[in-house]
C-alpha cells in the first residue's frame, strides 16, 4: 500500500514538474534576448540583425540586444553564440562566409558549422558589387581589368576578412581575368569600405549595404553587380557576366541561428515570426533600399544551403589558389 502510494506520488509530482515545463516553454520569451552579429557594426550582418532584431523584439514582447562580436571572418562571435544555453535567449545571425566560406579556409574551425547549430530560417539574401576608388581610371570592368593588366601588383582589393564574399569573389576574379592585384583583408565589409573611400585601397567586391550610400555620395564608382541578374536599386549597372567575368559565386545569405539543442517550439516561434516581419512593408521597402531581398524558409532548408555552398565554395577557393590556413 506504501509501495501504491510513493508511485502514486512520483508519477504525481513528475506530471507536475511536465506541465511546468510545458508552460515554461510555451511562455518563451519571458526575459531579454542577446542577437549576436559576428562583425563589426556598419556591415550588412550589423545592420540587417538591427532591423530584424527590433522588429522581433516588437513581435516577441522582449528586449532583442544586438551585440557585435567580430573578428576571425566571424568565427568568434559564432563560436561566442553557439556555445551559450540552448534555450533561444541567444540567437546568431549567421551567414554564407561564415557558415559556408570559412570551413574551406580554416584547418581547425572553432565550432561544428552543421552539428553545432540549430537553423531557424534565412533571413535575407543579396549579390555584392564591384566598386572602385574614383581614383582608378576606369568606368567598367573591361576597363579595369586592362589597367589590372597594365599595372600588375599595384592595386589592391580589400575585403571584410579572409572567406568573406568579396575575398572569394575578388581572388577568383583575378584567376579568371588573369590580373595581379593584393587581398588585404579587414575586420568587416564597412571598415573594408571606409578604407576604399579614403584611398588607402582601391578595389573591393562589397556587400551591397555599406557600398550604396558611398556610391550614391559620389564617393566609390560602381562597375558591375556579382549577381545573375541587375539590381533593381542599380539597374543600369552590367552584371559581371555581362561584362564577360564568368565568375560564379553563389548569392550571399544570412540567416537566424541558435545554439544546437534550442527546443524545437522555440524555433518554430522565431520562425513564425520572421515571416511576419518579412511581409511588412516598411521591411520590404527598407532591404529594398538596401540592395537586400527578404527571405523565409524552413529551419531544415538553410542547413541545405550550408551542405550545398561548402563545397562549392571550396572548388572557387582551390581553382583561385587559396589554401586553408
Amino acid at each position: 500500500m506504501i509501495a501504491s502510494f510513493l508511485s502514486r506520488l512520483v508519477i504525481g509530482i513528475a506530471g507536475v514538474l511536465g506541465a511546468s515545463g510545458a508552460m515554461a516553454q510555451g511562455a518563451y520569451p519571458n526575459k531579454p534576448i542577446k542577437f549576436i552579429a559576428p562583425f563589426p557594426p556598419g556591415g550588412a550582418s550589423d545592420v540587417i540583425s538591427r532591423l530584424v532584431g527590433q522588429k522581433l523584439s516588437e513581435g516577441l514582447g522582449q528586449p532583442v540586444t544586438i551585440e557585435n562580436r567580430g573578428g576571425a571572418a566571424g568565427n568568434i562571435g559564432t563560436e561566442y553564440a553557439l556555445k551559450q544555453p540552448a534555450d533561444g535567449y541567444t540567437l546568431l545571425l549567421g551567414n554564407s562566409a561564415t557558415l559556408a566560406t570559412n570551413p574551406n579556409l580554416y584547418k581547425r574551425m572553432p565550432f561544428d558549422h552543421i552539428n553545432d547549430v540549430a537553423a531557424v530560417t534565412l533571413v535575407a539574401t543579396a549579390g555584392s558589387i564591384l566598386v572602385v576608388h574614383p581614383s582608378v581610371p576606369t568606368n567598367t570592368v573591361a576597363d579595369l581589368i586592362a589597367h589590372l593588366k597594365a599595372n600588375p601588383g599595384k592595386l589592391n582589393f580589400s575585403s571584410g576578412g579572409n572567406g568573406t564574399p568579396a575575398h572569394v569573389i575578388g581572388e577568383s576574379f583575378k584567376s579568371l581575368m588573369g590580373v595581379n592585384m593584393t587581398h588585404i583583408p579587414y575586420k568587416g565589409t564597412a571598415l573594408a569600405v571606409a578604407d576604399l573611400v579614403a584611398g588607402q585601397v582601391q578595389i573591393c567586391f562589397s556587400d551591397m549595404v555599406p557600398a550604396v550610400p558611398q556610391i550614391r555620395a559620389g564617393k566609390i564608382r560602381a562597375l558591375a553587380v556579382t549577381s545573375e541578374i541587375r539590381s533593381a536599386i542599380f539597374p543600369d549597372l552590367p552584371t559581371l557576366a555581362e561584362s564577360n567575368v564568368p565568375v560564379k559565386v553563389g548569392q550571399t545569405w544570412w540567416s537566424l541561428m541558435t545554439p544546437k539543442g534550442t527546443p524545437r517550439p522555440i524555433i518554430d516561434r522565431l520562425n513564425a515570426e520572421v515571416a511576419k516581419i518579412m511581409k511588412m512593408p516598411d521591411v520590404q521597402e527598407r532591404y529594398a533600399s538596401l540592395g537586400v531581398f527578404t527571405a523565409h524558409t524552413t529551419p531544415e532548408a538553410v542547413i541545405e544551403r550550408i551542405k550545398t555552398d561548402t563545397p562549392e565554395f571550396g572548388k572557387v577557393l582551390r581553382a583561385a589558389g587559396v589554401e586553408p590556413e
